[in-house]
């Protein structure tokens, strides 16, 4: 609008001089011509700026309409923040109420495990106790154990031994008695018997082969079965002889020189044959006489004829044992440590 009233003004100035004296008109015209460049120029420039400022103008309508925006989102932003943030306060507040809650309950589970475990370490401290004097008796046991089993083998050696006595005693009997029937052959049956019994050699030797009725001498075939046996107990000198006399139940007849009943009889037949064994050899000390008169017979008194087996003379042979009682005395002295 302005420009224009300029242009207006110029137009009018040239038209006035136009009408001047030539050499003023021409001085104002140039000097016109130069104020309607200048004029125009700035004109230009107004032009320009006015353009310049139309787009800045634009440029910031745009921003302002766009901060406009901003600033409705940054308020639709703050008013939903806003209620985000109460609805998290809320929870928060919620959150809280249930922590209080749970730290109460806490403290009172607390409380309670506390004394649960408190309970378990006292059974636990028990029970180790308890593990102490079980390993105590334990170590206990396995060196009463330990100890058993020493005194076991031993006692199994012992045994052994004791076994290997027992052996070697009954094959010392069996070849006695073997020797001994070898050494008798020539004898009746009837007259001399030899057996086993309780791991003793019995040599039984009838009345008939050794004396007359009511006689202590030996008869001459008696003495020759009694040399023999001698014999045989010579070699065997770890054998102790036994001389049992047996008789009948038929009294003696009162006045027998010497005697007064058949305990006398039985004494002094097992005497003379125990005098005549050692006479032939055998060591007196391992030769014991004795008489057992009617009280142990073989068959009941009720015929004659088994009144003639129980009048007999019994020579028992028994190996000596004296390696197989210290055995037993060592056995028995271990048993009472």
């Amino acid at each position: 609008m302005k420009n224009t009233s300029s242009a207006l003004l110029l137009l009018g100035a040239l038209a006035s001089a136009a009408f001047l004296p030539g050499c003023v008109a021409s001085k104002k015209y140039d000097d016109l011509r130069a104020r309607q460049a200048a004029t125009e120029q700035s004109l230009a420039t107004a032009e320009r700026q006015q353009r310049e400022a139309v787009t800045e103008l634009k440029k910031s309508t745009d921003v302002l309409n766009e901060l406009k925006l901003q600033n409705r989102r940054l308020a639709e932003d703050s008013a939903q923040t806003g209620n985000a943030l109460r609805r998290t306060r809320q929870l928060y507040t919620q959150l809280t109420d249930s922590y209080d809650k749970l730290l109460k309950n806490s403290d009172r589970a607390l409380a309670n495990k506390a004394d649960d475990y408190n309970k378990v370490a006292r059974d636990l401290a028990r029970r180790e106790a308890e593990l102490g004097e079980l390993e105590t008796t334990l170590n206990r046991s396995k060196a009463d154990i330990d100890k058993l089993n020493a005194d076991l083998k031993v006692r199994e050696a012992r045994l052994a031994e004791l076994q290997q006595a027992l052996a070697d005693k009954d094959k010392a009997v069996n070849d006695l008695k073997a020797k001994v029937s070898n050494a008798l052959l020539s004898f009746k049956a009837s007259d001399l018997q030899v057996k086993m019994k309780d791991g003793k050699v019995y040599v039984s030797l009838s009345e008939q082969l050794l004396f007359k009725s009511g006689s202590t001498k030996v008869d001459p075939k008696g003495q020759e079965a009694l040399k023999k046996l001698a014999t045989v107990l010579q070699e065997q000198k770890d054998v102790n002889v036994v001389v049992e006399g047996h008789t009948d139940n038929v009294p003696i007849l009162k006045g027998t020189a010497g005697m007064q009943d058949n305990w006398d009889l039985s004494v002094l037949r097992a005497t003379e044959i125990a005098r005549l064994l050692s006479t032939n050899g055998v060591a007196p000390e391992r030769v014991t006489a004795s008489g057992r008169a009617q009280y142990v017979p073989v068959s009941a008194n009720d015929t004659p004829a088994n009144k003639a087996m129980n009048r007999r003379t019994e020579i028992i042979l028994t190996p000596k044992l004296d390696e197989l009682f210290q055995i037993l005395d060592s056995n028995s002295s271990a048993g009472n440590k």
